[in-house]
Parts: C-alpha cells; structure tokens; sequence
C-alpha cells in the first residue's frame, strides 16, 4: 500500500500540499527502506518555505527522519520549529528511544518544563519507556515521582510501569503495579508475565498465566510463559502448556524449539520443525 503511494507521487503533476506532504513523509516512515529514504529527502530539500512553520509537517519530517535513523537532521528540524507544541517534544523523545539515545529524553521533558508545556499521558508513556530502556532505578523513580496521581492510576501508564520495573529488576514493585490495577487486560497479564520471565522466575509466570482468564489469553500470552520457562529451564511445564495450546503460530512454536534447544534436547525441537515444514515453508528463525 505505500509503494502504492510513491507510484501515485510520481504521476503528479502539482506539488503535494502541506497536507499531502505530511502524509508523504509519514508513508516514507514507515516504509524506511532505500526509496522510501531516497524520496522522503527529496521532498524535504524541495519542501516551500513557508511550509517550514507548518507544525504537522514538520513534526512529520522529524518522525521519518528519526525512522531512518537520522537523528541529527531530526534535531536540526526540531531546533528551528518555533511552534512546538506537545507532540513535536513527543515526537522527538520517540525518536530518541527508537534510537537507542533514550537518556535524552529527560533533557527534553526539562526543556518542555521550562516553556511550560505540560507532559500528557502519552508523553510519560514515551518516558516510562525511556527507563525500561536505560534499565536504571534511579531514573525511573524519578519519572514517578513527577507523574501526577491521576495519570499514574490510569492502566496503560501502569501496564508500562510493570514492563518498567520489569526490565529494571525490581519484580517487587512490578507486581505492586499488576495489584493496583482492577481492570486488567491482556497487556497488564502479559506483561506482569514477561516481567517474570525476565528475571528467572517461571513458575511465578506459570502460576500466573494459569490464573489469566482463557478470554484474555493471546499469542503473545503463550509467548511470553513459554520464554519464561525457556530461560528457566522448565521445559516439561512448556511441553504442557505447549500441548494446550490450540493455534501454534510460527512465533510459538519458535519458542518451544527454544525451550527444548536449551536443555540440549535436539531431536524433539527438529520433530517439531518437520511437523510444521510438512505444510509451511521453512521459517528461518526456527533454525536460529
């Protein structure tokens, strides 16, 4: 579908408006691939001037140039728009995290401090994922402690917060957040449950992914208790869930060959390969 919309870009006649350009530059994004980046500068070095204080393009300049990976143009852009607004500075931290440089993120909530703009709840979910990354204590209390009461008890800032503490280590207070939400949902399971995985403890994910309701469970349900039996060696447990498992995706039965490779158990994980090559072509990963 966006290659679709390059073949049209080419057939124009008329330059695109703001409008358009900005669509324009969103497609080239996602696509990031040799056209899409060739294309997207094009239309940036050709871009009219006075297009250049226009907020929505340029703040969909900033994005697909963060998607290729170039920061220092990105931040060249963000420097001279003077009408930032929320979603530019969100924009930016996006970027930031999508580029490993996640530790900028709290210069740029100091600075949308210092010219008064207000974090929403979104912004904090951009930096609640920015300390996941860093996987430092410290700077994750201290976003916590600048998150009003009233953004923190909403669930998708505390699902983020149990994949947070999750990946910092501290399971304790992950699981203090799983407790404080009534309305759970896959993701807030799902999470706790990779928070478990990641710090060795299996049977606590099992226990708990027996507990999620049958209608909550999803593909990355499955996924992430079979990684945590993976990386805790609790291969009959996998086999059994595995087992119950109706629909085993590519992405599943990945995982159980994982699960088995890693207790040396070679000629199980190769059965489960051919089962699945006897009616799909080989998927790459398996082997890997």
């Amino acid at each position: 579908m966006t290659e679709k919309v390059f073949d049209l870009l080419d057939e124009m006649e008329i330059k695109p408006d703001s409008f358009t350009l900005a669509i324009l530059f969103k497609a080239c994004a996602e696509l990031a691939n040799d056209r899409a980046i060739k294309i997207g500068r094009k239309l940036l070095d050709e871009m009219p001037e006075n297009y250049r204080n226009n907020n929505a393009v340029l703040n969909s300049a900033m994005h697909m140039l963060m998607k290729f990976g170039d920061m220092q143009s990105a931040e060249r852009i963000f420097r001279l728009n003077k009408r930032k607004d929320i979603i530019t500075y969100g924009a930016l931290m996006k970027g930031n995290n999508l580029n490993d440089e996640s530790s900028k993120c709290f210069k740029i909530l100091e600075e949308m401090r210092h010219e008064g703009i207000v974090p929403n709840v979104f912004t904090w979910n951009i930096l609640i994922g920015a300390c996941s990354q860093i996987g430092m204590i410290h700077r994750c209390e201290y976003i916590i402690d600048r998150i009003p009461l009233d953004i923190q008890s909403k669930r998708q800032i505390q699902n983020s917060l149990i994949d947070m503490w999750g990946k910092c280590g501290s399971v304790e207070k992950a699981q203090i957040a799983f407790k404080s939400i009534d309305d759970r949902d896959t993701v807030t399971y799902n999470t706790i449950i990779n928070a478990f995985g990641l710090n060795g403890m299996g049977s606590e994910a099992i226990h708990l992914y027996k507990q999620m309701p049958n209608y909550l469970r999803d593909e990355v349900s499955h996924i992430c208790v079979l990684n945590a039996c993976s990386h805790s060696g609790l291969v009959h447990e996998a086999r059994n869930i595995f087992d119950e498992i109706t629909f085993k995706t590519e992405k599943i039965i990945t995982i159980m060959i994982d699960s088995l490779s890693r207790l040396f158990l070679f000629d199980e994980a190769q059965k489960l390969i051919d089962n699945y090559e006897k009616t799909n072509k080989p998927y790459l990963i398996m082997y890997i």
